[in-house]
């Protein structure tokens, strides 16, 4: 096991009186918690800082401590001599709190009532606003146009004065507005972290995520979709059923349409804070994979009769 050194954690002299000891765990407590803390490995230094404090804060438990610094430096392997036996006792707790230093020297114990006081007794830290959390939520196209609240449920970190403690599972009733757009957030006051003490809970934030659809491809508030024809459909013009978000139309494709062209269905886009978008549907004439002889034959006929050459226009450049 390595050798913890208290007092360079806490950042105090090995005199420092417990008044000097408490105000530094104060401060740390207050930067390293981490349910107010930005820095990526808080919850790791938090629990360091709540040992260290654990330690030195107790007269037994320090003088026992000051005894074996002397054997040990910091972050050195380090063994108790083989007739060390602390009068501190092992106290009733949760397990696995602390270091393997802490348990094998003093025996597991966790966070303590006197660190946990220390802890509660700082009102500007305890009256701290909770966290703000950020959840994705996954949209299809077709839940825009619903103004039924839908079922979410979410993880909330949860914090003590011992550190993280099992998250809590939420679940809300959430009216999405009308007209959102891919990566929006939507801001619900007071449904994130839970407020220490007297503070208020965070809020929690909703990253829409519009998910792709299979025929629909959005543009601003605009859909498209493409549509296969057949050659002779493109020729003849036909009528067809579209799909839409909110149901089938029908659609007239006129004769001599052409492959690319984009016909307008205004008011079935996406649905926006004021009204909806258009829906183009994008021709696109494909061929059958494989043509029977008597249809290659009247290919052959039209090829002749038609009198089209698609490329005219390479003739004059």
């Amino acid at each position: 096991m390595e050798f913890q050194d208290y007092y360079k954690v806490l950042g105090v002299a090995t005199d420092a009186d417990l008044k000097a000891v408490k105000t530094a765990y104060r401060k740390l407590a207050r930067k390293y918690h981490p349910d107010v803390s930005d820095e990526h490995d808080a919850e790791k230094r938090f629990k360091e800082v709540a040992e260290a404090y654990e330690v030195i804060s107790d007269e037994t438990k320090r003088a026992e401590y000051d005894q074996l610094r002397k054997y040990g430096r910091g972050g050195q392997p380090f063994e108790a001599p083989p007739e060390w036996q602390s009068k501190a006792g092992r106290k009733q707790g949760p397990q696995g709190d602390f270091s393997d230093f802490f348990e094998n020297i003093f025996g597991s114990g966790g966070f303590e009532r006197g660190a946990a006081n220390a802890f509660r007794g700082n009102e500007d830290f305890t009256s701290r606003r909770g966290r703000d959390v950020e959840v994705e939520l996954p949209l299809l196209l077709e839940d825009t146009f619903s103004d039924e609240a839908r079922p979410i449920e979410y993880l909330l970190p949860h914090y003590g004065p011992q550190g993280r403690l099992a998250d809590i599972r939420k679940t809300l009733k959430v009216k999405i507005p009308a007209g959102v757009i891919d990566g929006e957030r939507i801001r619900l006051k007071g449904q994130g972290g839970p407020g220490f003490g007297d503070g208020p809970a965070g809020d929690l934030f909703l990253r829409i995520r519009l998910v792709p659809h299979p025929l629909f491809d959005i543009a601003g508030a605009d859909l498209n979709i493409v549509v296969p024809i057949a050659p002779w459909e493109a020729a003849l013009g036909v009528k067809l059923t579209l799909p839409t978000l909110t149901g089938k139309i029908n659609l007239s494709v006129t004769a001599n349409s052409q492959s690319g062209q984009r016909l307008r269905i205004k008011g079935k886009g996406m649905r926006t804070r004021k009204e909806h978008g258009d829906l183009f549907a994008v021709l696109k004439i494909v061929m059958p994979e494989r043509s029977p002889a008597q249809a290659e034959a009247l290919w052959q006929e039209l090829a002749e009769k038609a009198e089209f050459n698609p490329r005219k226009e390479w003739e004059s450049s």
